[in-house]
């Protein structure tokens, strides 16, 4: 796993980069994980947009 941050013209971009055997744990059952890792993100951005990607390692 893989944490790259960028930033955009609509804030800052969290890209976590997985192996493709592992994208399933990372999104989780119904997207859970993926959606709590998202609400953990923003929760410590102090107010600023921050847009989490997660993405597999062959694209």
């Amino acid at each position: 796993m893989r944490v790259a941050s960028s930033t955009s013209a609509r804030g800052e971009v969290l890209e976590v980069r997985v192996h493709p055997e592992d994208l399933g744990r990372v999104i989780g059952r119904a997207g859970r994980t993926a959606k709590a890792l998202r609400t953990l993100v923003s929760a410590l951005a102090d107010g600023k947009r921050v847009r989490v990607d997660v993405v597999d390692t062959d694209s």
